[in-house]
Order: C-alpha cells, then structure tokens, then sequence
C-alpha cells in the first residue's frame, strides 16, 4: 500500500510547490513596487529643488516658487502642485498660478514609434495687470527670450503631443480693480500637437476652447493647427461669441476719448492664420444697447491727432493688401445713443443720435470685394428723425464713398448748448431739418448740405429774464434776422451750402472725409451765418 500511495504524495508535493514559486514571484513584484514607490517619495524632495532651481536659471525677469512635486517611477509621471510665476517688478499678484500639473508619457503614441509626453493642467490662473504691461514694455528683453520654453521643459523632459487644460482663468486688471476683464471656466484641449499624426497636412492638430466671459459672455474657438509651424504657429479656427458685455472695456476706452456705458457684443467667424495667408471673416458682428461717446478736448487734441495718423497709416497698409483679407458680411448695431461731445472752455456740447441702428454689409479691405452698403436710422438730439443711406468701397485710390443723410424735425431746444456755443444764443422753439448729399472719387468731393430752420423763436421775455440787456438785445437781433431769412410760404429759414473740389489731404481716409463733414459743414450749416448778419445790422443801426 505504501508503494501505491507514493505516486500520489509526490503528485500533491509537486502540486502544493507551484503555489509557492508563485506566491515567491507575486511576493517579489509587490515588493519592487513598493520599493519603487518608497523611493520615489525620497525622489521628490531633491527633484522639486532641482525643478525649481532650473526654471529660475531660465526665466529672466520673473521668479518661480514650487512647494511640491512628486515624481511616479510608475508610469514615469511627474505632479506639481502650487506652482506659481511672479514679475519680479511687480510680484503681486503672481502672474500665473498652478494648482495641479501633471505630466507623464503618453503610451498611446508608443505603438506609433514616437516617444511624447501628456499634460493635464487643473484650474490654472493667470493675473496681469496695467502695472505688469507697462513693465514688460518697457523690458528690453524680448518675450521670447525670457526663457519660458526652458522653464517648462525643465519640468517634464518629453515633448508635450496632448494638452488638456479644465477650469482655468485669465484676469486683467486695466485702471479700476472693481471691473476686471475675466475669462473663467476656461477649457482646453488640444491633440497631435508634435504633428505625429498627419504630418503632411496644412493644419495636422485639433484644437477646442471654450470659456465664460466678463461674467455672462460665453466664447468658443474650434479648428485645427500647426503648433510648429514656422515663424509663428498657423491656426484655422472657427469662432463664436455671445454676449459680451462692452461695458467691461470702458478703462481701456476712455485712453482713446471713448466712453462706453451698457451694451452687449456677439460675433461669429472663421479666422485663418498662417505664413502666406492672414483671413478673417466675420459672418456677424453685432452690437446692441450701448451709449458711446467720442469726447474731443483741447488738452487731448495733439493725441487725437496723433492717433488718427496711426488708424490712417494702417488702413492705407491694410487696403488692397493681398495677402490680408479683412471682411464682414454683415455688422449692425442695435437700440443704441451714439454721441459726440466737445468741451472746451468750461463747456461741454453733445450731438447724439438715439435709438440709433445700423446696418453695414459687404464690408471688406480688398476692393474687389465690391462695394459696402450702410443704413442708418436714429432720432438727431432725441427728435430728429434721421435717414442715412452710404455706398463705399475699398480705398484704392483715396476715399471712394456715396453718401445720403436727412434729419426732419428736430427741436432747436434741444440744441441749445451748442447755439450758446457757437452762436451765443439760445432758442425757446422751433424745428430744425437737414438734407446732405455727399460723392467722393479721385480725391474730389463734390455734393451739398441744407439745413431748414422752421418756427424759430429766439427771444422769450419771460424765459430771459434774469439775461443781462445787451445779450437780450442780441437774441432780439438774431431772431430779427432769422425772420428775415424766413420763407414766407412755408415759414422756415433755408440755407444750401455746395460743396465741391479736392480734397484738402488726398491720403485722407473715408473715415475721416465723414468726421470732417459732420465736425466742419454740419456744425456751420446749423449757424447759418448769423453772426455775420447780426454784426451788419449792427452797424446798420
């Protein structure tokens, strides 16, 4: 029996053995990776120094602080967290902060042949403020030589192929704290970054960016890119914005005379950038219920000048350039008060159109785009019902534009600032109505304008009461004169300047032919020569 049992002891031997080589096996394994884990947490410490110590040698300018990293020899990834970036002129607040970084091997490309890396980057925030501008302005060190690419590649050694960046933001901070311009929920992905994959293509990486903007805004920018393109990296985008509030630009606006008050943006475009092609195609830009303000002031005036000769130096660079090409199928603008004020000595006059629309289509900087058309309806001083027609077409050779404009019934009353201005009297009724037609071609200009003064009454016994005697006398004199120029069929004062010949600058863009019209003709139609006639009644008495 003995003899017969043996077999069987040694089979149940053998078969207890296998069990323990694999336990021995499985024992080992865990233990390397325990070992491995152990020693990558004595890793971390001399490797945060070393991270941290890099990117400072690399950045010029700024100072970087890294309170943790942890190196995985599991997976080969590395995690920051608390990473921050400061301008050492202005180190408050930083410029950059990193909750969460992670960075590891991307396997996936592995199969490829292609050895990359992957970052996923979890709430980051950006501050910069005027301060921090107007410093790195003034660096001579350029931004691209302050070493940014060194710093992050002193992070991870892989070239990052996929990033992917969740809950971020970007803060500026202009003049007034209280109102900083904000991108929050920020989201972004972008794939094939190292152009593994389609390398032959124009635009071989994916890229999709969605964030919340100034509060209620939103915005998303989709396309495709060539993240190594040469100089510059080249995108194909779509974009899409939705109610932006303007209101957030008021800081930046009121340094070029402009004043922004309400009013929300929304756009929708494809924009093209790459190094034989710069496209940008707004679909639809529209702006609806702002109040808007040019503010002219003599202490500002050279800058208004200077700055005109800069927006006119650029649309001469711009026009016609073939390898630009700027066009928006259709702007308006909706429900809003668009205004003009000047002030000068103590007085401050505004002409405004409220209620104002416009509607602009085919607008483009390449002439042959064809022309671009304008509507613009509004109330002139909140009464004047007012019709604008204009055809305008890329400048090739000077301004090319048609223009129409009529304004019915306006209330003088409401234009009293600006007779007191200019005219040093003052109105108690009456309408007034203008009619201007205006071609421009081959640097001559050529139309007319007419204004109409109806039911004009100058002087009021009761309302000037507390004037001094000689200031009545004059409002006598220039309603005297308004009755003398009156027709008597229809019982309105009617003026028609011409107005033709060269233009007095042939470099003179559209822009600025409709300003000096608006600035120059219709402020002196509206003042028909009354000074001079209440000066030759004078002397006549």
């Amino acid at each position: 029996m003995v003899e017969r049992n043996e077999p069987a002891l040694r089979g149940t031997d053998r078969g207890v053995a296998v069990p323990k080589v694999l336990l021995w096996i499985v024992g080992i394994i865990v233990s390397l990776v325990l070992i491995v884990f152990i020693a990558s947490f004595f890793i971390d410490e001399p490797l945060r120094r070393t991270t941290e110590r890099r990117m400072n040698q690399s950045l010029k300018g700024y100072k970087v602080r890294l309170p943790k990293l942890h190196f995985s020899l599991i997976g080969l990834s590395i995690t920051l967290k608390g990473l921050s970036i400061s301008q050492e002129a202005h180190p408050q607040p930083p410029v950059a902060e990193f909750p969460y970084l992670r960075a590891s091997v991307q396997w996936r490309e592995i199969l490829s042949g292609k050895l990359v890396g992957d970052m996923r980057v979890d709430g980051p925030k950006v501050h910069v403020n005027l301060l921090q501008l107007k410093a790195e302005a003034a660096s001579k060190v350029p931004m691209k030589q302050k070493g940014w690419q060194q710093a992050f590649e002193a992070i991870y050694p892989l070239k990052i192929n996929l990033l992917k960046i969740t809950d971020g933001s970007l803060t500026y901070i202009d003049q007034d704290p209280k109102r900083p311009l904000k991108l929050s929920n920020l989201n972004l992905s972008a794939d094939n970054i190292r152009n593994i994959h389609l390398p032959d293509k124009v635009y071989p990486s994916n890229f999709h960016l969605e964030t919340d903007i100034f509060g209620s805004g939103h915005g998303t920018v989709e396309g495709r890119a060539n993240f190594l393109a040469e100089p510059n990296p080249a995108v194909k985008a779509a974009i899409e914005l939705a109610k932006i509030p303007l209101a957030y630009f008021a800081p930046m606006a009121t340094r070029s005379n402009v004043r922004i008050e309400g009013g929300t943006l929304t756009a929708s475009g494809n924009v093209e950038y790459g190094r034989k092609v710069q496209t940008v195609r707004l679909k639809k830009l529209a702006i609806h219920g702002v109040k808007l303000d040019y503010i002219h002031t003599p202490e500002t005036a050279r800058a208004e000048s200077r700055r005109a000769q800069k927006v006119k130096k650029a649309a001469k660079e711009v026009s016609n350039k073939p390898d630009l090409i700027l066009t928006i199928d259709h702007f308006s603008l909706t429900e809003s008060n668009v205004g003009f004020i000047n002030e000068y000595g103590g007085k401050k006059v505004r002409l405004f159109l409220s209620d104002a629309n416009l509607d602009l289509d085919n607008f483009s900087n390449q002439f042959s785009k064809g022309p671009a058309t304008a509507r613009l309806s509004g109330k002139f001083m909140g009464s004047g019902v007012t019709e604008a027609k204009a055809t305008f077409r890329p400048e090739d050779k000077g301004p090319d534009l048609d223009l129409y404009l009529k304004i019915d019934n306006t209330q003088l009353v409401s234009l009293n600032d600006l007779l007191r201005s200019y005219g040093h009297f003052d109105v108690t009724a009456g309408t007034f109505s203008l009619v201007t037609e205006l071609h421009v071609k081959n640097n001559m200009v050529n139309g007319y304008i007419k204004p109409f003064f109806k039911d004009m009454k100058v002087y009021d016994r009761r309302q000037d009461r507390n004037k001094g005697f000689f200031h009545k006398v004059y409002e006598m004199l220039v309603g005297g004169v308004a009755k003398l120029l009156e027709n008597k069929r229809h019982d309105q004062v009617a003026t028609k300047a011409d107005i033709s010949g060269p233009l007095q600058s042939p470099k003179t863009s559209t822009w600025q032919v409709i300003v000096e019209l608006i600035r120059n003709a219709f402020i002196k139609a509206i003042l028909p020569t009354f000074e001079r006639n209440v000066d030759a009644l004078g002397k006549h008495k």
